[in-house]
């Protein structure tokens, strides 16, 4: 079963109004393929995120970047699921290895945002990775199979999850992983699922790459048989996102 590719850009906490409207109208006017080979999603800050689903092309989508772990209440500061969901928001990005890190997002506590916000119909980005000193350990398979394994103990049904693996040490470094060390983690992140899920999960489910993805190296990335995409930060603020988005009809070659 072929994988749809897909590409999404993390905003992270950046821009104006000013600026999301001209990043907005430069992906809308942009030449890119069809929904039929690639699934476009962006992430602006929480409170721009009714502005862009309202200007955005409908065949792009919008995806918040976090979500809270249970229904919303007395929980000041944070948004639940159904919030998003009231607004029409399909998708949410969960487990950034930057919450994980400076918010101490642990495994568990991922998993079931993770599961949560499956339960009330939101798409889910769930983000895993390894450390530059996990890397030179030999421990990266360790870490996202721990990872992993947290979210598939707490959720039965895969079809609305996207993988994201972003190693940690290449996000924001300039540093970026090789086709080859990709999809060594990715082919890897596949056989761990084929064995301890199920193969039609492990045949289906995308494992999209992050980390100092740009117009540059994102053709050689994208060729790599079990990377089915991108999550993109600092560079999905730039025009050459659309170069990113475009990488995709390399899967059709």
């Amino acid at each position: 079963m072929a994988r749809k590719f897909f590409v999404g850009g993390n905003w992270k906490c950046n821009g104006t109004t000013d600026e999301v409207k001209k990043i907005v109208t430069t992906l809308n006017e942009a030449q890119v393929p069809g929904e039929d080979v690639v699934e476009v999603v962006v992430s602006p800050p929480y409170v721009f995120l009714p502005l862009v689903k309202d200007l955005l092309r409908p065949d792009f989508h919008v995806a918040a970047q976090n979500s809270w772990v249970r229904k919303g209440g007395a929980f000041t500061g944070e948004i639940s699921a159904e919030i998003l969901v009231n607004l029409n928001i399909p998708w949410v990005i969960l487990g950034h290895s930057e919450r994980r890190q400076l918010l101490n997002e642990s495994n568990e506590f991922v998993a079931d945002k993770v599961a949560y916000a499956l339960s009330q119909g939101l798409k889910v980005i769930a983000c895993i990775g390894e450390t530059l000193e996990q890397r030179e350990a030999g421990i990266t398979l360790n870490v996202v199979a721990e990872q992993t394994k947290a979210i598939a103990a707490k959720i039965s049904n895969w079809d609305n999850v996207v993988l994201a693996y972003e190693p940690v040490w290449a996000i924001g470094t300039g540093k970026v992983a090789s086709p080859a060390q990709a999809q060594e983690v990715h082919a890897d992140l596949r056989k761990w699922i084929h064995e301890n899920v199920s193969a039609d999960v492990a045949a289906s489910v995308r494992i999209i790459y992050g980390g100092s993805v740009n117009g540059g190296n994102s053709k050689e990335l994208a060729g790599q048989p079990d990377l089915d995409g991108f999550l993109v930060g600092g560079a999905s603020l730039k025009p050459e996102f659309v170069d990113i988005i475009n990488s995709a009809t390399v899967k059709k070659n």
